[in-house]
């Protein structure tokens, strides 16, 4: 829980070359660099009495890192472990990172550097959306150099700390991608109309229809053609359940380089049609051109479902279909869920939005789980706290490769409190959030801790 630091403070030499990180994993190794610990921690700060090892160092999922010299003496190392009783969470917690003390001034703030960025990197790797430390106070002009933010002031060892956490963005640059660049790109057009701005379909001007339109990646159509063509009816499929319609029909425009290819897609596209009872009613098809897929979606609703319709203080739900599993090629970016799936388990699940009647819902889609509620409320004209330890996931799976994956099935909704519990057939439901007045999206932890995942808003659309 801590991060004790045996630094200097003179600046690095770079006429030096430094040895490359490196995961310690023999016994000869940890022992080096547990001597070191104890000389700088128990000898000469003494912050312990006899040792300084505790639980973490006998936890199968801590991470120890060294750099050593060229005779294999470890030169310094860092220790960082999963917190939150569950490795699969993204809280991560830094400490003991230590330099010989043979090291001059220069090399040990060099060395020291180098495991600090080494152990962000593999944080993130690991699957971190949370990364702590707590560094004596002396040593916090050296961790904000790297990027590092000050929490508060706190105690270890019976000693004055300060709690320091390193931004992961991994959320923040999804939404970037996929989302920031809407509202410029789509000045002028307000898409759906007032009130409907940026949903996830839009009702036709003087009728019940509601239509919605989506465009599969083509790198997914190039390589995964069927798999594509699958998906091409499930993400319509589901933006039409969003908005609580019934689902009539779908126009696909789909191109490829030859016929087979295209055949394989639209061999996806009726296995999928079949699945979401979504038939094929027209379209377009293209031969000897780039590998491309879009799918529009036709449903009914008399009331459709608003994704902005969501107000401060409503409770936010998220409903995912959590069976499965990675679709194979695609691990940590594409959940699975629905071709295992009966049609009456998928028609249970797609019309959970149009019984329940939230005020507010949205399909989970390219922004992930925190872009999409990001979206939800920025469409509402509010902000947005995500409980991290409430979301629905499937066993195994990371939190942060769940937030910022294609799930498959879910979706995230507003409602009242006190609003009962949709029926979703096999898909997993729960109350895991909060729509408030700060601008964003923040996560909270089992603590109580606050990060953001989202600064600002997510496609810059504004309220619908």
């Amino acid at each position: 829980m801590d991060l004790l630091v045996a630094l200097g403070g003179a600046p690095p030499r770079p006429h030096h070359r430094l040895a490359p990180v490196e995961r310690a994993v023999d016994h000869h190794t940890l022992s080096g660099y547990r001597k070191l610990r104890r000389r700088a921690f128990v000898d000469e700060q003494r912050l312990f009495r006899g040792h300084d090892l505790d639980e973490h160092d006998a936890e199968r999922s801590t991470i120890v890192l060294v750099v050593r010299s060229a005779d294999r003496e470890v030169l310094g190392g860092v220790r960082l472990y999963p917190r939150g009783g569950d490795p699969t969470l993204g809280w991560w917690q830094g400490g003991r990172l230590v330099c010989s003390p043979g090291l001059d001034r220069g090399r040990r703030r060099e060395v020291a550097a180098a495991l600090v960025r080494a152990a962000c990197a593999t944080a993130e790797l690991e699957g971190a959306l949370r990364f702590d430390a707590t560094v004596q106070p002396r040593y916090e002009p050296f961790f904000s150099g790297l990027g590092w933010q000050g929490i508060r002031p706190t105690e270890c060892a019976g000693r004055p700390h300060l709690l320091m956490r390193r931004p992961i963005d991994r959320i923040e640059r999804l939404v970037r991608a996929t989302k920031a660049p809407l509202a410029g790109l789509l000045d002028g057009l307000a898409p759906g109309g007032a009130g409907w701005v940026g949903d996830d379909g839009a009702p036709v001007p003087g009728s019940d229809l509601v239509a919605a339109t989506d465009a599969i990646v083509p790198s997914l159509v190039e390589r995964d053609p069927e798999w594509a063509g699958w998906c091409g009816v499930l993400v319509s499929a589901n933006d039409l359940a969003a908005m609580g319609a019934e689902r009539l029909g779908a126009l696909d425009a789909v191109a490829g380089p030859d016929a087979g290819h295209v055949g394989r897609v639209l061999a996806g596209l009726r296995a999928g049609a079949q699945a979401f009872g979504l038939p094929i009613v027209g379209g377009h098809t293209q031969v000897g051109a780039p590998a491309a897929l879009s799918v529009t979606g036709l449903g009914r609703a008399e009331r459709p479902v608003p994704g902005g319709g969501g107000r401060i203080g409503d409770r936010i739900r998220l409903t995912a279909d959590v069976g499965g599993r990675w679709r194979p090629g695609y691990t940590g970016t594409q959940w699975d869920s629905t071709t295992a799936r009966s049609r009456a388990e998928i028609d249970a699940m797609l019309g959970s939005v149009g019984r329940a009647r939230p005020r507010a819902a949205k399909d989970v889609s390219m922004a992930g789980v925190a872009g999409t509620l990001g979206m939800l409320a920025e469409a509402s004209g509010c902000g947005a706290e995500l409980r991290v330890a409430g979301v629905p996931r499937p066993r195994g799976a990371s939190l942060a490769d769940w937030m910022t994956c294609f799930p498959g099935f879910a979706m995230l909704s507003a409602e009242e409190p006190g609003a009962p519990i949709p029926e979703a057939g096999p898909a997993r439901s729960a109350v895991c959030g909060t729509l408030n007045s700060r601008p964003g999206v923040e996560l909270v932890w089992p603590d109580g801790e606050r990060t953001t995942a989202l600064a600002g808003p997510a496609t810059g659309l504004g309220a619908a």
